[in-house]
């Protein structure tokens, strides 16, 4: 006999905090039929325990400020996790250009990237595009770094 469905979904969700998108899939992948997960969805979603807006919220502050991610990143993850284009903008959004550069500049000095070869200065460049910074910003996170290493020698 099948689970409920309700019940799989909360069990689903005391496992790990999931996009409205990730739940669908999870249970359609159990074998929910899809008016059951249209009335699972309908239902966690009025009583606040799937809010991807605020998941997008606090995803985007986390891997800014622990995993030192760039727009690009973020926005390419939530996306991929079924996240809508307004939430991920709305996340993406309390964060200027200069705000970025500090970070990306923050991350590189504290690596210990003084950027003061051209092989330094490309092994910088490309660790800031991988962690998803526009490739302008990244330029002017690399040449900003290379100066604070100047200024501190």
């Amino acid at each position: 006999m099948p689970e409920d469905a309700y019940e799989l979904a909360l069990r689903a969700l005391g496992y790990k905090e999931r996009t409205e998108s990730e739940l669908r899939g999870w249970l359609a992948e159990r074998g929910v039929e899809d008016t059951e997960i249209e009335d699972v969805i309908t239902l966690l979603v009025e009583a606040g325990a799937i809010d991807d807006a605020s998941f997008a919220r606090r995803y985007a502050d986390d891997k800014r400020l622990l995993a030192g991610w760039g727009p690009d990143r973020i926005e390419r993850t939530l996306a991929g996790r079924g996240v809508a284009r307004e939430h991920i903008d709305a996340a993406l959004g309390g964060e200027d250009e200069e705000a970025q550069l500090e970070r990306a500049t923050s991350l590189l000095v504290g690596r210990g990237m003084s950027c003061g070869s051209e092989r330094e200065r490309e092994r910088a460049l490309g660790l800031l595009v991988r962690r998803g910074y526009p490739l302008d910003l990244a330029y002017d996170a690399v040449r900003s770094a290379e100066r604070r290493f100047r200024q501190a020698a």
